[in-house]
């Protein structure tokens, strides 16, 4: 089966993607987006997942027991650095939204339940990643060292500059040697129209995931709203189409005791690391802060 589900085959009634472990094949990692219209409310149990609740589009509320969080949230995901809040298992949420959203739950199987807790924008650090046209921003709101508040989940965005190269050289979070941890990836990608802002289906972007033994190899072009699943292998690169920036949210989560973001290049290719040091960051990056888009 293929690891890319194109906008609307992980679609259901209710939610604009549903991707459980039992539907990607493996054992962790899980992705809910959902639309909330404009005064409404929607009521999700956690079960055994902990989850961010992370505004693509629109602002809401989120309730958790005793405990409330106002997330201040933007136009789309090319606007604005977001809030967000933590979820824990075996909670119910109330999501309320009084001009309508769209919202993204990135899910971890998980076993030890913590206390929920919000996020600010303005404490989410913003890095500026690569050089020349393998420049591009990374949202850091839910990674180890920046939000240890989870007990599996990983979560960070990116956005790639139309015409430029992200997630390079290709690399793996896997169990075979050399690597450190093993982790189950998502990528959720949304691409931006000729506005530069408006997520549409009219642009498109590049993909690639394979392993060194053949044994998974796939090149595919992604639009907005799909979702591409990573077990295991080299991912790498994705590539925005000129005229088109491209958006992704990953979501990592895997069996070690500790949350790891660790990885290992492509050994052929991670020689092109040293040659930004005689490059310059393209001056598109970053393209968002909290306080809105930078130019």
């Amino acid at each position: 089966m293929t690891l890319h589900r194109p906008h609307g085959t992980l679609s259901t009634p209710s939610d604009v993607v549903s991707l459980t472990p039992r539907d990607a094949g493996w054992a962790y990692t899980g992705l809910r987006v959902l639309r909330i219209e404009a005064g409404g409310s929607r009521t999700v149990e956690t079960g055994e997942f902990e989850a961010f609740v992370l505004p693509l589009a629109g602002s809401l509320s989120v309730e958790v027991g005793s405990e409330r969080f106002e997330l201040r949230g933007r136009d789309s995901v090319f606007t604005r650095v977001t809030d967000f809040a933590y979820v824990p298992r075996d909670a119910t949420v109330v999501l309320v939204s009084e001009q309508g959203c769209e919202v993204a739950l990135p899910m971890a199987r998980c076993e030890n339940r913590l206390t929920p807790k919000y996020g600010p924008a303005q404490d989410v650090p913003v890095e500026v990643r690569g050089s020349g046209n393998a420049t591009r921003q990374v949202t850091n709101f839910g990674v180890p060292g920046v939000w240890d508040h989870a007990d599996k989940l990983t979560a960070c965005e990116l956005i790639t500059p139309d015409g430029n190269w992200s997630s390079y050289p290709p690399h793996k979070h896997d169990s075979s040697e050399p690597c450190e941890v093993e982790n189950e990836e998502v990528y959720y990608f949304r691409i931006a129209d000729r506005d530069q802002v408006t997520p549409s289906r009219t642009g498109f972007g590049f993909h690639r995931t394979y392993t060194g033994d053949g044994t998974i190899d796939e090149d595919v072009t992604v639009r907005d709203g799909d979702v591409f699943l990573i077990p295991r292998g080299y991912h790498g690169p994705c590539v925005a189409a000129p005229g088109y920036p491209m958006y992704y949210l990953n979501v990592l989560a895997g069996p070690g005791p500790e949350r790891s973001m660790a990885f290992c290049d492509d050994p052929a290719h991670t020689w092109v690391r040293d040659s930004w040091a005689a490059q310059e960051q393209d001056p598109r990056c970053p393209v968002t802060t909290a306080e809105g888009r930078v130019k």
